[in-house]
Order: C-alpha cells, then sequence, then structure tokens
C-alpha cells in the first residue's frame, strides 16, 4: 500500500497539543513530518488556557474538532498517517472513514456513537456531560484528573502533571460523541489500516473495550489491529515508557 512521511497527532479532550510534543520530536527524528494541530479553543499555553478560557469554547463540537482536522490535511502535500489519543482516537476512526488518511493509530480511543461504552468509562465521564452545566466549560479538578489520567502515580506527582497539561473544555465534543449521528462509524466499509492501542489500566476506556471497538470492524479485507501495553493508563502516552509505545506505532507503520 501507499505509505506517508507525513504525521499528524491530534490531541483528545481535556488536554492540547502540548502533550505531543516528545512524540512530534520522536517521529521527527524518523524523518517524518509532523504536525500537532490544537482542536478550537485549545491554542495557547495550557495554564494560560485555565486562566483565560478562549472564547466560543463551549460552542465546539465534535464535527468542529474532525473537520478542523480535515481542513489541515486537505493542505498537505500527501495523505498523512493520523495519530490520536482518547477522543481522538475516534477522530482517527472518523478521518479513515473519510479517506483523508492512508493509515490510522487509535491510542486509548473513546468509543463511537454506536459502541455501547462500559459502565467503568460512564462513571468517569459523568462530571463532563453533567446535564445541568450544559453550556459551561468543564475544568476537571486535580482530584479527577489523578483518577481518570495520572493514576499510576502519587498524587504530587498527578498534580505536577495537572499543571503542565490540563486545559478546559467543551463538553459539547462529549456530548456530540454520545448524540450526534456524526459520531457514528460505519463499521462494514472498506478501509486504510488501523491500529487500536490500549492500556490495561485505564480508568477510562480499558484495553478491553479497545479491544471490542477495534473487533467491531467488518470488512474481512481491510486491516485492523490491536496492542494493548500492560500497566499503562489513560496517560499512556506521556506516562514512563511512552517511548515503547511510540516505537511500536512506528514499527507497525513501517510494516504496512
Amino acid at each position: 500500500m501507499k505509505t506517508s512521511k507525513t504525521i499528524v497527532l491530534i490531541h483528545g479532550l481535556f488536554v492540547n497539543n502540548t502533550s505531543w510534543a516528545a512524540w512530534k520530536t520522536y517521529f521527527e527524528n524518523q524523518g517524518y513530518t509532523v504536525h500537532t494541530p490544537a482542536n478550537p479553543g485549545h491554542v495557547g499555553d495550557p495554564a494560560d488556557l485555565r486562566k483565560n478560557i478562549q472564547p466560543g469554547l463551549t460552542k465546539v463540537g465534535f464535527e468542529d474538532v474532525v473537520m478542523n482536522i480535515v481542513k489541515l490535511i486537505d493542505t498537505l502535500p500527501e495523505k498523512p498517517i493520523v495519530i490520536g489519543h482518547s477522543l481522538a482516537g475516534l477522530v482517527v476512526q472518523k478521518l479513515i472513514e473519510l479517506d483523508k488518511a492512508v493509515a490510522g493509530v487509535s491510542i486509548d480511543g473513546a468509543p463511537p456513537k454506536n459502541v455501547l461504552a462500559p459502565w467503568q468509562t460512564i462513571k468517569m465521564v459523568l462530571p463532563v456531560v453533567n446535564p445541568f452545566k450544559t453550556g459551561t466549560p468543564y475544568m476537571g479538578t486535580r482530584e479527577w484528573y489523578h483518577k481518570a489520567f495520572f493514576n499510576n502515580y502519587t498524587k504530587s506527582e498527578s498534580d505536577a502533571f495537572y499543571n503542565e497539561i490540563a486545559v478546559p473544555e467543551s463538553r459539547k465534543i462529549a456530548w456530540d460523541s454520545l448524540l450526534k449521528p456524526f459520531a457514528k462509524v460505519d463499521f462494514k466499509k472498506a478501509h486504510n489500516p488501523l491500529l487500536f492501542i490500549g492500556g490495561e489500566n485505564d480508568t477510562i476506556f480499558p484495553a478491553t473495550f479497545t479491544k471490542k471497538i477495534a473487533g467491531s470492524y467488518k470488512d474481512p479485507n481491510s486491516q485492523v489491529d490491536f496492542k494493548s501495553f500492560a500497566g499503562r493508563s489513560h496517560f499512556i502516552a506521556g506516562e514512563k515508557g511512552w517511548e515503547e509505545v511510540a516505537e511500536y506505532t512506528l514499527n507497525w507503520i513501517h510494516n504496512l
């Protein structure tokens, strides 16, 4: 198949594109051109974003996030490889469905609308989709981030990571992924290769759930792969040992 030397790294909810800094350097050192776009309402330094929430953030929806990446891809000289974490794992699935990428990697990815999430996932995201706070930004507490992202670390270590990457979020993105038809994925459609990576210690999207999403694809001629990493949390792309995950991703790309 046709490969690409262009990679687009897509960030998920509750963080911004600064969370991909190490991965950007890693793949650039391997000869790739790497883009790390920020979602609408997420441009800037996380600490500044926490102090000054960007105008219009609460109006940003799931389709806005996807089309922001499509707009970037349409300016590139070649179709890229897309790599997304968390909610951006679902973005990757949509970009592959839209034939905007030669291959996609979903890391601890969120489910499409047509895959039922387990109670563990629902319980963790309930504060985000609080129906009484629709239209307001969501800013997770340090305690929520410790449970959701940094559960492999002590509370003091978790707080340091919070200071580094936590940002306010649009609740509408999460709501849209639950309710909007655009958040469905056509699992019967032929598609370019997909890799799903799960973390066994992920408290939002456990690896067993990631495997379920991967297993939903039905076209026998389309490549879908799954890899679980033992002991990894939802912070899999940033926590200690992230290089192993990046290397596995790189090898998968090389073997396409």
